[in-house]
C-alpha cells in the first residue's frame, strides 16, 4: 500500500517562471501536494532570480541560468534538512522567482506644498516631482523584509512606500541646500543627485537598487507664482516707476476705445490718476519720461483743469500726438480741445 501511495504521488521535473505580466516582483511557485523531484530541472530566465525557502528560512538562491537539482546545487537547503549527500528522494520546499527587471518611469511627487525658508522670500511653499527608476538586487532581503509568504507580490503595493519616503526627504533636502527658490530650477540634476543619495540606504534595505531619480520640476504653488510674476515684471521694466509709466501707456489705447474716452483713464490705469492734470500728466509722462512724474494717489490733487497757458498747451500737443498715433479719434480730440481752451478764459 505505501508503495502505491508512493507511485500515485505526482513529482515536479520542471520549475520555471514566465512572467506573464510587468508589474509581478515576486512570485511563489505552486506547490500543493506536489514535491520536487531529485535531479528536476530549474530554470531561471534573464532578469530574474530565484530563491528556496525550507520552513521559513531562505536557503540557496539562484541567478539566470539552467540548474539540476541535486544535493550539490542546493547545498544550503541540503544542510538545512540535514540530507546525506547520497540521499536523492523526492522532497518539498517553497520556491519564489523575483524580477529583476528595472522598473522605468516611476512617478514621485509632493502631494502638498512643502514650507521652507528662503533667502530672497523669506518663508515660501514649494513643489516638486519627478521620475524615478529601481530594480531587486537581493531577492532573500528582499523576501524577508517585504514580499514575505505572499503567492505574488506586485510593484503597485511597493511604491506608494517609496514615493513617500522620497517626497519625505524634500524637505530636509531643500532646507539643508541654503539655495534662494529662484536657482533652484537651475541645479534640478544637481538636486536630484543629492535626492538620490539621501534615499538609497532606504532602497537597500529592501534589497533595491536605485538606478536614477529626476527632479523634473521646482514650482511655487499658483497664487505665489502669480505673485512672482508680478514681482519679475517690476524687475523686467526697471522697476516700480518704469512699471507704472508702462501700464499707464498701456491703459490710454483701452481708456480711448471704452465709452467715456480719456475720462475713463483713471480707473482703468488703477493708479490713481484724476481725470484733469492726472490725466495730462500720466500722458505726458508716458510719452516723455523727462516730464515728473505725477502725484501718488496719496497725495491731495485737484480735480480742476491746468490753467497755466503753457501747460493747456502742452496737453494739447500730447492729445494731438495720440491722434496721430491713431489712439485718440479727431472727435474726441476736438472735444477734450475745447475743453481745455475754455479753461484758459
Amino acid at each position: 500500500m505505501a508503495l502505491m501511495d508512493f507511485i500515485k504521488k505526482q513529482f515536479i521535473d520542471i520549475i520555471h517562471w514566465t512572467e506573464e505580466d510587468e508589474e509581478t516582483l515576486a512570485w511563489r511557485f505552486p506547490m500543493a501536494d506536489f514535491e520536487i523531484q531529485y535531479g528536476a530541472a530549474l530554470t531561471v530566465r534573464e532578469s530574474q532570480m530565484a530563491v528556496f525557502v525550507n520552513e521559513g528560512k531562505v536557503a540557496d538562491v539562484f541567478g539566470p541560468g539552467q540548474y539540476k537539482l541535486t544535493t550539490q546545487t542546493l547545498p544550503v537547503l541540503t544542510y538545512l534538512k540535514n540530507w546525506d549527500k547520497l540521499f536523492e528522494s523526492p522532497f518539498k520546499s517553497d520556491v519564489y522567482f523575483f524580477s529583476t527587471r528595472q522598473k522605468l518611469d516611476r512617478k514621485w511627487g509632493t502631494p502638498n506644498p512643502v514650507t521652507i525658508r528662503d533667502k530672497e522670500f523669506g518663508m515660501v511653499r514649494l513643489r516638486a516631482f519627478g521620475i524615478y527608476a529601481y530594480h531587486i538586487v537581493d531577492p532573500a532581503v528582499f523576501f524577508l523584509t517585504v514580499s514575505g509568504t505572499r503567492e505574488r507580490y506586485t510593484s503597485e503595493e511597493l511604491e506608494g512606500q517609496l514615493r513617500n519616503s522620497i517626497v519625505a526627504h524634500i524637505a530636509d533636502l531643500f532646507g539643508e541646500s541654503g539655495m534662494p527658490f529662484i536657482d533652484m530650477a537651475a541645479n534640478q540634476l544637481e538636486f536630484g543627485q543629492a535626492l538620490k543619495e539621501a534615499v538609497e540606504p532606504l532602497f537597500k534595505s529592501y534589497g533595491l537598487a536605485l538606478d536614477s531619480l529626476v527632479v523634473q520640476n521646482i514650482s511655487l504653488p499658483e497664487e505665489l507664482q502669480a505673485l512672482l510674476d508680478k514681482r519679475i515684471g517690476v524687475n523686467i521694466m526697471g522697476g516700480m516707476n518704469e512699471y507704472t509709466r508702462f501700464q499707464t501707456a498701456e491703459a490710454i489705447p483701452l481708456a480711448a476705445a471704452n465709452e467715456g474716452g480719456l475720462a475713463g483713464l483713471g480707473a482703468g490705469v488703477g493708479v490713481g490718476f484724476g481725470v484733469g492734470q492726472q490725466v495730462a500728466a500720466a500722458m505726458a509722462q508716458a510719452m516723455n519720461p523727462a516730464v515728473p512724474p505725477a502725484p501718488s494717489s496719496s497725495t491731495p490733487v485737484s480735480a480742476t483743469l491746468p490753467v497755466s497757458p503753457d501747460e493747456v498747451i502742452a496737453t494739447i500737443e500730447k492729445l494731438h500726438g495720440l491722434v496721430t498715433k491713431g489712439i485718440l479719434s479727431q472727435a474726441e480730440f476736438d472735444a477734450k480741445k475745447a475743453e481745455l481752451l475754455k479753461k484758459l478764459g
